[in-house]
């Protein structure tokens, strides 16, 4: 089983805002290092992603990867790779634990696994700083239009 690597943080807006920051994945460059492109391919019934084109460049790993997205309620999104050039596998999720009225706990969970091969060491490292980078931007583009 692969190990995954997971971070949190606390963001002063309600948990909706986040999410909705999350969901609106055309703006994920402007607010995401990593992600250069992203283009919906695909909507659920309430017109949420459900395959989303991404275009990453996050030093070491630079790709065109298609996800798959999972909507549990609310506070829940979590994603499966369908197709990378360099990746074997990418699961991820958000999960938001509101925390007041206007304040919402965020968790990233991520693992990878590329397809060259790389120390576990490594892989985690890069992990822990895609995460930390999601976070922190999440976080500060929230903040911004809260």
């Amino acid at each position: 089983m692969a190990e995954h690597t997971s971070s949190s943080i606390t963001i002063e807006a309600p948990a909706a805002d986040v999410m909705s920051v999350i969901a609106d994945f055309a703006r994920y460059p402007d607010w995401t290092g990593e992600v250069k492109e992203a283009e919906v391919l695909a909507t659920d019934a309430q017109g949420r992603a459900e395959q989303v084109r991404l275009v990453m460049d996050a030093g070491a790993i630079k790709d065109d990867q298609t996800l798959e997205y999972t909507w549990a309620g609310g506070n829940e999104v979590s994603w499966t790779l369908v197709k990378s050039q360099m990746l074997r596998s990418l699961d991820g999720s958000y999960l938001l634990k509101p925390l007041g009225p206007s304040s919402t706990e965020v968790t990233y969970q991520l693992t990878v696994d590329v397809k060259i091969p790389m120390l576990g060491m490594i892989k985690r490292k890069a992990e822990k700083v895609i995460i930390d980078r999601a976070l922190a931007g999440l976080k500060k583009r929230v903040e911004a239009t809260s």
